[in-house]
C-alpha cells in the first residue's frame, strides 16, 4: 500500500489535493462560510476586505460565501449527473456486448440518432420547452452523456465477453449475473473510472455555461456559470468578482484532469511495470 501511494506522481497529487479542497469546501458550505449565499452585505462589487475578503457581487452578497455555496450546488449536481449518465450507460452498453444481434443493433442506432444532434443544440431545446428546473437539467443531460458512456461500455464489454476466463465461467454454468459481477466489471472498470474523470469535467463545464448563458442552475441557488454572468459587468470598473468563480471552474477541470491522466497512464501500463 506504501509502495502504491509513493509511485503517484508529483501532478496526480495536485490534483487530488485539489479535488479534495473542492469536495470539502462542497461538503462544509454551510460552516465554513461566513454568509448565507442569499444574504446582502454591503454594496455592490465592494472592494476585497477583511469582512469580504473577496469582496461582493452585483446584488452586494459575499462573494466567499457564494463561491463555497456555488462548489455545493455546482459539484453535487454534476456528480449526480455523471453517476446518472454511467449507470444508464453501462447497463445498456453491457447489455448490448452480452445479448448482441437485434438488441445490440436496436440500441446503437437509438445512440447513434441521438448522438448525431449536437449536444448544446439539445440541451437548448429541451430546457427551454421543459423548463430549467434541477431535475430536468439533471435527466436532460444524464441522458446525452450516456450515449457516450454506452459506446465505451459497449466496447470494452465486447473485448471481454470473447475472452477465455468468461467462456470458462459460462462453461462452468456461472449466470448473467455472476458473469456481468465477476467477469465483466471488474475487468471494464479502469477505463470506466477514467472516463468518469472525464465525463464528470465535460458535465461540470456543460452545467457552468448553459448557467452563464441563463438555463442552467437558477437564483436563489449559487453556482459558479451564473456568477460569471452576473458579474461579468464588474471587469469593465476594474474589479474581479467574476475572475473568482471563473478560476474556480478552471482550477477544479485541472485536477480532475491531473488525475485522469494519471490513470490512463497507469493503466496503459503492462501489468509488470504497475508499481
Amino acid at each position: 500500500m506504501n509502495r502504491y501511494f509513493i509511485n503517484i506522481p508529483l501532478s496526480a497529487w495536485i490534483g487530488i489535493v485539489i479535488i479534495a479542497v473542492n469536495l470539502f469546501a462542497a461538503i462544509f458550505a454551510p460552516w465554513l462560510a461566513p454568509h448565507s449565499e442569499t444574504e446582502q452585505v454591503g454594496d455592490i462589487w465592494l472592494l476585497p476586505s477583511a469582512a469580504t475578503p473577496f469582496g461582493t457581487d452585483s446584488l452586494g452578497r459575499d462573494m466567499l460565501s457564494r463561491i463555497l455555496f456555488g462548489a455545493r450546488t455546482t459539484i453535487a449536481i454534476a456528480l449526480t449527473i455523471t453517476f446518472s449518465s454511467f449507470i444508464i450507460g453501462i447497463v445498456t452498453g453491457f447489455t448490448a456486448a452480452i445479448y448482441g444481434k437485434w438488441v445490440d443493433t436496436v440500441l446503437s442506432r437509438i445512440v447513434d440518432t441521438v448522438m448525431s444532434i449536437p449536444v448544446l443544440i439539445f440541451a437548448l431545446i429541451v430546457l427551454s420547452v421543459m423548463g430549467t428546473s434541477i431535475p430536468v437539467l439533471v435527466l436532460t443531460i444524464a441522458l446525452l452523456d450516456a450515449t457516450r458512456v454506452f459506446r465505451l461500455a459497449r466496447l470494452v464489454a465486447q473485448a471481454i465477453v470473447c475472452q477465455e476466463y468468461v467462456e470458462a465461467a459460462r462453461l462452468r454454468g456461472e449466470g448473467l449475473r455472476w458473469v456481468l459481477f465477476k467477469e465483466i466489471l471488474p475487468n471494464a472498470l479502469p477505463p470506466l473510472l477514467a472516463e468518469f474523470g472525464m465525463r464528470f469535467c465535460f458535465t461540470f463545464l456543460f452545467i457552468a455555461g448553459l448557467s452563464f448563458l441563463g438555463l442552467g442552475i437558477q437564483p436563489p441557488y449559487a453556482d459558479w456559470g451564473s456568477m460569471v454572468r452576473d458579474n461579468a459587468q464588474a471587469i469593465n470598473f476594474g474589479q474581479f468578482a467574476p475572475l473568482y468563480p471563473a478560476a474556480a471552474i478552471a482550477l477544479l477541470t485541472i485536477g480532475v484532469n491531473l488525475v485522469v491522466d494519471w490513470l490512463l497512464a497507469r493503466n496503459s501500463l503492462p501489468q509488470g511495470d504497475e508499481a
